[in-house]
């Protein structure tokens, strides 16, 4: 079911129960390498199906049902996952299942039994494309992964690592994709594969044979002579197109929906870029808080050297102090964690502002991110008064004592001076209402 054209193609459309592939037609030459994959995953649904795989495998995949491909493969296969099978709640997600050719693939569990290594990542409806680079290496996989966040080609960040991993030392490379109840559009921009080599070797030149280049050049004409008849007929069918450059003139100026669709992606950039530097001061906060624990330890074990008659007593008075705090840390930054889930929930779920009520609920989603910004920023500041040591806290100074200016008989003088008043007082107020009484 692939759909091939000039700039991409699309493996699977938004349709249920379609499968497609595509696979390089030649096995690759070098033992170790890297492949960088930009693709897109979309649709109206907010759940979507089922996802799409990378291979490298000793023989090309035929059609199956691992996302597309047949099942029983001898390499590896890299699934980002976008249907939650298991119903864990822990996709869409990329799964590393390798595999002998004998295995068969657990889908109703998401590959959980299989996996050699997972991570969480949400890849669909993102404002730009989702760019993965797979490395082998000395036996090694490393998966790194850009969200499609930002423009930036190079914001990668780390996903799983696979260590003494033996792969076929040539295979065939490939990318496959699969609907089922559910449905979104699988498509690939960019397929790259680079070889690598050690420090100090040199590339072999494996150069392709005559025969082979020859046909590959005869190819290439073909498909250009072709390329050249249907831009001859389009030309011929829309003689109004031709000189007419300033038609598309429009297209360089953006209009009101695109101005506005950019300034929410350029808004989620930032905000991603705020995220991320509340995770490195939170990594900051949990470091600072081990070098806590570590010098109340240190701090015990020394006490309990210098009175040993007293050791279980002091060790356990610490020890029930140390696991209050470290109690109240974790709960302070699974809150921290929760709010930023919520705020990167709030960015994925951002609409396009397509309408009114879109830009309504775009508004009202920045809104939420925003307040849930400084949820997270006084969690973090709350976290590290508490996390302070009580010799940095500001003290208040003392004050000076004030001196007494009255002595001890005339404040007694006082005192009498002042019930003596108040029983006059109140007798004057009492014969003031007799008085007033036998008048009515």
């Amino acid at each position: 079911d692939a759909i091939p054209s000039a700039d991409q193609i699309r493996i699977t459309t938004s349709l249920k129960s379609q499968r497609g592939s595509v696979w390089t037609k030649n096995k690759s030459i070098f033992e170790y390498w890297e492949v960088e994959v930009t693709f897109r995953v979309t649709g109206r649904g907010r759940i979507g199906a089922d996802g799409l795989a990378v291979w490298f495998t000793e023989e090309q995949g035929l059609e199956g049902p691992v996302f597309g491909a047949a099942d029983k493969w001898n390499g590896v296969g890299i699934f980002f996952d976008s249907f939650d099978n298991d119903g864990k709640k822990n996709n869409p997600g990329v799964i590393v299942v390798g595999n002998n050719g004998k295995l068969l693939y657990d889908h109703q569990n998401d590959g959980s039994t299989q996996a050699l290594a997972f991570c969480q990542r949400d890849f669909r409806n993102k404002p730009y494309p989702v760019r993965v680079k797979i490395t082998y290496y000395l036996k090694t996989l490393t998966v790194l992964i850009n969200n499609g966040f930002t423009p930036d080609k190079e914001d990668y960040e780390f996903c799983a690592k696979v260590e003494d991993m033996v792969l076929p030392s040539q295979g065939y490379f490939g990318i496959s994709a699969a609907t089922g109840g559910l449905a979104d559009d699988h498509d690939v921009l960019s397929f790259l594969t680079f070889q690598l080599t050690e420090p100090g070797k040199e590339v072999s030149d494996a150069e392709i044979p005559q025969q082979d280049k020859e046909k590959y050049q005869e190819e290439f004409e073909h498909f250009q002579q072709e390329l050249d008849k249907k831009k001859e007929e389009f030309q011929k069918e829309h003689p109004d197109v031709q000189g007419q450059p300033g038609k598309n003139a429009d297209d360089l100026f953006e209009t009101v929906s695109d101005r506005e669709l950019r300034q929410i992606f350029e808004g989620q950039n930032r905000i991603h870029l705020e995220i991320k530097q509340l995770n490195r001061q939170l990594d900051m906060i949990v470091d600072e808080q081990r070098r806590y624990v570590s010098a109340v330890t240190d701090e015990i074990a020394k006490r309990a050297a210098a009175f040993p008659g007293q050791q279980g007593q002091v060790s356990q008075q610490e020890i029930e102090t140390v696991v209050k705090t470290q109690e109240e840390v974790i709960r302070q930054v699974n809150e921290i964690r929760n709010s930023m889930a919520d705020t990167l929930r709030l960015i994925s779920g951002a609409q396009h502002p397509g309408s009114a009520a879109g830009a309504y609920e775009t508004t009202q989603h920045f809104n939420d991110i925003k307040e849930h910004l400084h949820v997270v920023k006084r969690d973090i500041e709350h976290l590290v008064q508490r996390n302070m040591p009580s010799s940095e806290k500001s003290k208040c100074p003392d004050l000076p004592p004030f001196p007494s200016c009255v002595s001890t008989v005339h404040f007694f003088i006082f005192v009498a001076v002042q019930t003596v008043l108040f029983i006059g007082y109140i007798m004057y107020r009492s014969q003031q209402e007799a008085a007033a009484k036998k008048f009515f």
